[in-house]
C-alpha cells in the first residue's frame, strides 16, 4: 500500500515535536531553577531522552518512525529501495522526511517553551537556557567533537536498521513486536546518552539540535544570551557522517537486517 508524501509529512512533524517537547522538557526540569526535578542528574536527562524518543517513535508509526535526519540518511546509504513498506527511499521521500524532521524539532522546542515559560522568565543562567534547546561541549574541540557525535550516531542507526521496520510494527514476516519495538530504540537511546553523551551531551539528531537552536534565537526569552552558533554546525555534520556511515556498512555487515 502506497503512502503518501503528505502523511510522512504529518506523520514525521508530530513525531518528531513529541521528541522535543518532551526530550526537552526533561533537560528544562533538571536545569532551570525553581523546578521538581531541578539538579536531578544527567542519568535522569538520560532516561527522559529515551522515553521522548519512545513517544515520538510511537506517534509517528505510518513513517516508520524516523524523528531523525540521520536515520533518513542511513536508510538512503544503505540501498534500501523500501525500508519501510509502501514508502519508496528516493530523493523526494527523503526530502520530506527532513523538511517535516526540522519542523517538528522547531514546533517542539517551542511547546517546551511555552510548557515552562516562567522558569524562562526568571533568573536562570543564560547557559542553561540555550542547554534547553541545544547541545554543547563539556571540552570544546570541532574535530573530537565531530568524531564524538559520529560514533554516537552510528550506534544508533546501525542498530536501528539491524533491527528493520518490520521489528517494530510487525510490516513484515520477520517478527511483530509493536511497540516493544519503540521501547527498544528507547531504551538504546538511554544507553548511549549513559555510555557517549558525556563529551557533547549526544545530540545524535541534526534536527534535534538545529531546530530548537532556531527556537532559542527568534523566542522572547528573557537575558537567554547568543545561541551558540559557532559550535551549531557540529550537531549537525556528526550526525550525518555516523549516519551515512552506518547505513553503508549496514549494507555489507547487516545484510539480513535490511
Amino acid at each position: 500500500m502506497h503512502v503518501t508524501l503528505g502523511t510522512i509529512f504529518l506523520s514525521e512533524t508530530v513525531g518528531t515535536a513529541m521528541l522535543l517537547l518532551l526530550g526537552g522538557g526533561v533537560v528544562a526540569n533538571n536545569v532551570l531553577p525553581k523546578n521538581k526535578g531541578f539538579g536531578t542528574g544527567f542519568l535522569h536527562v538520560n532516561w527522559g531522552w529515551g522515553l521522548a524518543v519512545f513517544a515520538g517513535v510511537l506517534v509517528s508509526y505510518s513513517s516508520g518512525g524516523h524523528i531523525n535526519p540521520a536515520v533518513t540518511l542511513g536508510v538512503l546509504a544503505s540501498g534500501a529501495t523500501e525500508y519501510v513498506p509502501g514508502i519508496p527511499v528516493d530523493a523526494l521521500s527523503t526530502l520530506t522526511y527532513l523538511g517535516a524532521q526540522m519542523l517538528g524539532a522547531f514546533i517542539g522546542a517551542v511547546l517546551c517553551w511555552l510548557a515552562y515559560k516562567k522558569q524562562f522568565d526568571d533568573d536562570a543562567p543564560a547557559g542553561a537556557k540555550l542547554g534547553v534547546f541545544a547541545t554543547g561541549p563539556e571540552i570544546r574541540n570541532p574535530v573530537w567533537n565531530v568524531v564524538t557525535e559520529a560514533i554516537a550516531t552510528f550506534v544508533l542507526v546501525f542498530c536501528v536498521l539491524a533491527a528493520g521496520p518490520g521489528r517494530f510494527f510487525g510490516s513484515t514476516p520477520v517478527v511483530n513486536l509493536g511497540w516493544l519495538g519503540a521501547l527498544g530504540v528507547a531504551l538504546l537511546v538511554v544507553g548511549i546518552g549513559a555510555s557517549l553523551g558525556g563529551p557533547t551531551g549526544y545530540a545524535i539528531n541534526p534536527a534535534r539540535d538545529l531546530g530548537p537552536r532556531i527556537a532559542h534565537a527568534v523566542l522572547p526569552i528573557p537575558n537567554k544570551g547568543a545561541s551558540d552558533w559557532g559550535y551549531a554546525w557540529i550537531p549537525v555534520v556528526g550526525p550525518i557522517i555516523g549516519g551515512v556511515l552506518a547505513g553503508v556498512l549496514a549494507g555489507v555487515l547487516l545484510p539480513a537486517g535490511l
